[in-house]
């Protein structure tokens, strides 16, 4: 059995916490609220921006360049390599953007799905256009990958919110700074029970294969319509939700794909041979370290109390719902998690504890976060002591209140991670005044976040800026 007694990692409570915005955390921005409605949000919200952080131990002084601005909910950053050095910005609305390489944002999007999307609510929505991802072999062929919500087909199960949706297009054959509307390929597509936990990350792995991360369907505890019975959806190798998937979009398949021969679940009966890793709540933003061992660095995005970061190897099981971050989640009182759990899953397969656990208050009972973002291992040369170090933020101390954060962690000789608050030039506090949604990396190892000053997808607060030297 498992003890809910947590070891590994020293109580840095992001100082340990996070959350965004999906499921209580920043899902959209990565589980921000998650599955805890607007409303009770509202209600929450107000009286945890007088309340103060905790300090947290400080890391480097970086500066933040804005590199452009003018975006609704900035979720996700992509470079072809392609030579053209443009920046692709997501806009969770339903809109691709390019920053050319004069810095300025040409006035036509890449890429407008919005007539094929769900309705948005401006209040918070976790549901969009959520994940971009050019073939590695861009320049040569234009294919590239998104993923958004859809409205419901005709067939889909009563009740159900959206249909989560992965699509292939090609650039246009008249312009490179546009995609072809009528190219959509839809890979694959899964009805959705509720609207958040929708994952939506995607990214090429040093394999050339195609890796995406989806939510455990939606709501609280991974229970009620659309979950597993007794396990929840994370833990049932049977479904796609709660997963990392890994797919080989060079290949002929059945949806226009082709299953890796290595993938973990091939071979197994009643699993779905597309899932690289499981037992994940909603992994809002994964990884590769450009490093030589390629890592695969996720944060998922807890639901009371813990939110993780995990490093994703082949087969891993993550524990949601079993644990939350280190503790034994208590399915009946989320709030009070159990002495003792498995440390093992139904398969029998073992645990995989996270790296990092963030608390969502700290030793007085305070907020002091609402979800870890995800980033990534910086590579780059504007801040080479940070070299190696994994770089990821906090969507904000609390959901109506622009308070975001970012942390970096360093790996210690004996394996454990100690994170630091990254001091941030010309700031009070080294808070933002905005919500993280999210980072970038560009293809010489440098990091950007991306930021907007609303909760939810309204407005034209939506920023990007790159981190460098003070």
């Amino acid at each position: 059995m498992h003890s809910s007694k947590r070891s590994i990692v020293p109580p840095v409570s992001f100082q340990d916490r996070a959350a965004t915005k999906p499921g209580r955390s920043p899902e959209v921005g990565p589980r921000i609220v998650g599955s805890v409605a607007a409303a009770m949000i509202l209600a929450l919200a107000a009286p945890w921006g007088c309340f103060r952080r905790q300090p947290l131990p400080e890391g480097a002084v970086v500066a933040l360049r804005r590199v452009a601005d003018g975006f609704t909910s900035p979720v996700a950053l992509a470079i072809p390599d392609d030579g053209t050095q443009r920046i692709f910005v997501v806009d969770q609305v339903g809109v691709i953007h390019i920053i050319g390489s004069d810095g300025e944002i040409l006035p036509d999007p890449f890429l407008d799905v919005r007539d094929r999307m769900v309705d948005l609510s401006a209040v918070y929505d976790e549901r969009g256009l959520l994940g971009l991802a050019f073939h590695p072999q861009y320049a040569d062929n234009g294919r590239l990958f998104v993923v958004y919500n859809a409205p419901l087909s005709e067939d889909a199960p009563e009740g159900f919110d959206n249909e989560w949706r992965l699509s292939e297009f090609t650039v246009s054959a008249d312009s490179a700074d546009a995609a072809d509307p009528d190219s959509e390929r839809v890979l694959l597509r899964v009805d959705k029970p509720q609207f958040n936990h929708n994952g939506g990350q995607l990214a090429f792995g040093p394999d050339g294969l195609l890796y995406v991360s989806i939510g455990d369907g939606g709501g609280a505890n991974d229970e009620g319509l659309g979950h597993t019975p007794e396990t929840g959806n994370a833990q049932d190798r049977s479904n796609l939700l709660g997963k990392i998937l890994r797919i080989d979009v060079d290949a002929e398949g059945e949806n226009g794909y082709a299953i890796p021969a290595n993938n973990p679940f091939v071979d197994e009966e009643n699993a779905r041979p597309e899932i690289w890793a499981f037992g994940l709540r909603n992994a809002w933003r994964f990884s590769f370290d450009l490093g030589s061992d390629h890592r695969l660095f996720a944060a998922d995005a807890g639901q009371d109390l813990f939110e993780e970061v995990d490093i994703i190897v082949k087969g891993g099981n993550y524990g949601w719902r079993i644990r939350e971050g280190f503790s034994c989640f208590n399915v009946d009182v989320p709030s009070s998690p159990l002495d003792e759990c498995p440390d093992e899953g139904v398969g029998g397969e073992p645990l995989i504890d996270p790296i990092i656990e963030l608390a969502h208050r700290n030793s007085a009972g305070l907020p002091v976060g609402t979800a870890a973002i995800g980033g990534y291992v910086y590579r780059g040369t504007a801040l080479p002591e940070l070299e190696g170090s994994y770089i990821f933020g906090d969507f904000s101390t609390a959901n109506l209140l622009p308070d975001g954060q970012l942390y970096v962690a360093q790996e210690e000789t004996d394996g454990s991670w100690t994170t630091l608050r990254l001091q941030i030039a010309g700031t009070t506090n080294n808070a933002l005044g905005r919500y993280v949604l999210a980072f970038g990396q560009d293809e010489e190892g440098e990091v950007y976040v991306l930021t907007t000053r609303n909760v939810g997808p309204r407005g034209v607060t939506g920023e990007v800026y790159r981190l460098e030297a003070p």
